[in-house]
């Protein structure tokens, strides 16, 4: 009896696993194309987009130094603060080159005096030779004083203007305009002449932006203007400066400089721009965002951003071909305008790109185009 029962059991089992093959025959429904927009490529003529991390630095920079020995005794002026050319920065203890000067200009006063009694004597004995009350001896010798006390008067004078020109160099002032550095000696401290750095100066407005694309940017950049499809202004080409928030610089600035050679150790040109600075937004060594304007790409194949893919080989994109059905093509992206990738290579005028519902297309499979009012990507095909 038990024998019985089991193999009715095993009879049920046997049935039930045919009958899930039996349905397991018919064909499973198919699911319905996926919704999808659109948009269909078109060449167009867009601002070019030539974008550089660049760096700012003084317009002019000096290091303040003094041509003489000597202790500070005074430093007006206040570090981190806006000089006129002239301002007076340090002073000098003034003692010893004011003593020289004082010697040496009382020197030249005596050397004059000498001339002017020379002169006066020359002048007497000429008339006396001609009536012979003097021999030729007396008036040669008077010249020969006058000669040597014209020297003396040269001479005097080169030794007091040195001594002034010392005398005046105890006043250490501004040779430019601009924002003044940290004092690098306290007062009371003794300067060893040119040695010694005691300041700097910055000239920050206007001030310089400086950057530096690479030599294969500079390939791709003359390489697409020799074959037509970038654009460049002649002359001075404008500059604008972004922030590292992102806001730009109020005033636009113009490329000034360009180096006639690469930098062997980094393989980039250094390039500078000039900008104004008045409220001194920008300062030296601050990092920003340079962009180039004026130039213009042409016949650019642009699409939204969120059409474009990324997979194990790089950035794809959905095309439709006949029977709108999807094909995955690899695309080369450049640069962003807008809310939209500019494609280098892979796509051409004409072609419809997926946009919107790429998550559910499976390539090599039909979709169902969206009409407009379901479209929710900007420039979708109706």
């Amino acid at each position: 009896m038990p024998f019985f029962i089991s193999f009715a059991r095993g009879g049920a089992y046997v049935g039930l696993i045919l009958a899930v093959a039996a349905c397991g025959d018919k064909a499973a429904p198919q699911m319905p194309p996926p919704n999808v927009t659109i948009v269909t490529t078109s060449p167009e003529d867009i601002p070019a987009r030539i974008e550089l991390v660049g760096q700012g630095a003084a317009s002019k920079f000096i290091e303040v130094r003094s041509q003489l020995n000597g202790v500070i005794i005074e430093r007006p002026y206040r570090e981190g603060s806006d000089v006129e050319k002239g301002a007076l920065l340090f002073r000098l203890d003034p003692t010893t080159y004011e003593a020289t000067y004082r010697s040496t200009q009382a020197a030249a006063d005596n050397a004059q005096a000498r001339l002017d009694n020379a002169e006066r004597t020359l002048k007497r004995l000429v008339p006396l030779l001609a009536e012979g009350a003097v021999s030729q001896k007396d008036v040669d010798d008077a010249t020969t004083e006058l000669q040597q006390a014209q020297a003396g008067l040269a001479q005097g004078k080169a030794n007091a203007d040195r001594a002034k020109k010392d005398y005046d160099d105890t006043f250490v002032r501004a040779e430019i305009t601009g924002r003044a550095g940290r004092a690098a000696l306290p007062l009371g401290a003794r300067v060893t002449g040119p040695a010694d750095v005691l300041t700097d100066l910055q000239q920050i407005d206007p001030i310089y932006v400086y950057f530096s694309p690479s030599d294969l940017e500079l390939l791709r950049i003359r390489r697409a203007e020799a074959a037509g499809t970038l654009i460049l202004p002649r002359g001075k080409m404008e500059v604008e400066v972004h922030l590292s928030d992102g806001t730009p610089l109020p005033s636009k600035g113009k490329l000034d400089f360009a180096d006639l050679s690469l930098d062997s150790r980094t393989g980039t040109q250094q390039l500078r721009a000039e900008f104004r600075n008045p409220q001194h937004i920008l300062l030296p060594g601050q990092f920003v965002r340079v962009r180039i304007l004026g130039g213009t790409r042409r016949n650019a194949i642009l699409v939204p951003q969120r059409a474009v893919l990324q997979g194990l080989s790089g950035a794809y994109v959905y095309v439709l071909v006949e029977g709108d059905t999807a094909r995955a093509r690899t695309v080369v992206t450049s640069d962003w305008e807008g809310d939209g990738w500019i494609i280098e290579s892979g796509l051409t005028g004409g072609e419809r790109v997926i946009v919107d519902g790429t998550q559910r297309v499976i390539a090599g499979r039909p979709v169902r185009i969206a009409p407009a009012a379901d479209s929710s990507g900007a420039g979708a095909a109706p």
